[in-house]
């Protein structure tokens, strides 16, 4: 599919930017991003664009998720003309936005099918990507820039809390008790505006500075520890580095003070274990109120370098 840059939003007689909410079950995808022979969220969704509009659309994410991630909060935008947009009814539907999540949800299945990652002839079966809102978007709303914080979260079980198969896809088995106390304690020890390079895979021209907000850990009822990391962004692999080093002090393998530490040291080595993909949801992409979202993404902009 041929690539495209995003368009500035509507203007009159302009494009109208669309603001899209997704989930996924990033399980069957090789991430998000467009990757060349491989199954990505964006190829499916691109793919359905381009059978629903008869052009290239190139879509634009708030959070690039990893293969096997998956996402119940992931936003992104599209730009379409007003009369795609308006004429998405035909006449059935009074409500443009109902009539695109009727019609991209059967072409995005269609899509899933062909690439074998589809339901099949299951009808009551969830298809792997949902298109679940569909609205048309502030002025100067970008997905990605204009976003103020994501938070995901991770589940994981360790002995204390059984294995239930049918959490098997979604849950970490760690097979060491973890103490939810120092999980904390160094947990608290990462918060604030931090150079995260010991946690992220380093990308040439890319800064490694993000503010992490909220880092904790949480035992359920069920004993089942999730965890919830929130960032104004995320550098490549930086989550599961946080988690996969954590994990090492929740065992009592290494002290709390060891993930400040490392975090001092601004470098990544083989200490860095990545946890695995399949417990991380990807929750939520927080943006400001609608007058205030054309500002943020110029803040965010000349902060940041494009790849960051």
């Amino acid at each position: 599919m041929t690539s495209l840059e995003p368009a500035d939003p509507i203007g009159d007689g302009g494009l109208l930017r669309i603001r899209l909410g997704i989930a996924y079950d990033g399980s069957l995808f090789s991430g998000w991003a467009l990757q060349p022979g491989l199954i990505t969220v964006q190829g499916v969704l691109e793919e359905a664009l381009f059978t629903l509009l008869r052009r290239p659309v190139r879509l634009t994410v708030g959070g690039r998720t990893d293969a096997g991630v998956h996402a119940r909060g992931q936003v992104a935008h599209a730009d379409l003309t007003e009369a795609e947009w308006s004429g998405m009814a035909r006449g059935r539907d009074a409500v443009p936005a109902r009539a695109f999540l009727r019609r991209i949800a059967g072409t995005v299945n269609r899509v899933l099918n062909s690439t074998g990652t589809g339901s099949g002839t299951v009808r009551s079966m969830v298809p792997a990507i949902v298109v679940r809102s569909a609205v048309p978007a502030p002025q100067g709303f970008d997905a990605r820039f204009s976003a103020l914080w994501r938070r995901y979260s991770y589940a994981i079980a360790d002995p204390g809390a059984g294995q239930d198969p049918l959490r098997r896809k979604t849950t970490l088995w760690y097979g060491a008790p973890l103490d939810v106390g120092l999980l904390n304690d160094g947990a608290g020890r990462l918060l604030g505006m931090q150079d995260f390079a010991a946690f992220c895979k380093a990308r040439e021209g890319a800064t490694t500075i993000r503010e992490l907000q909220r880092y904790e850990f949480e035992r359920g009822s069920d004993g089942i520890i999730t965890a919830t990391v929130q960032a104004d962004a995320f550098c490549h692999n930086m989550v599961r580095a946080l988690i996969g080093s954590s994990l090492r002090v929740g065992s009592g393998e290494m002290p709390p003070s060891w993930l400040a530490a490392r975090l001092a040291a601004r470098v990544k080595d083989a200490r860095s274990i990545l946890a695995a993909p399949h417990p991380l949801v990807l929750e939520e992409i927080a943006y400001p109120d609608d007058p205030h979202v054309a500002a943020r993404a110029e803040l965010t902009r000349s902060r940041r370098t494009p790849e960051a």
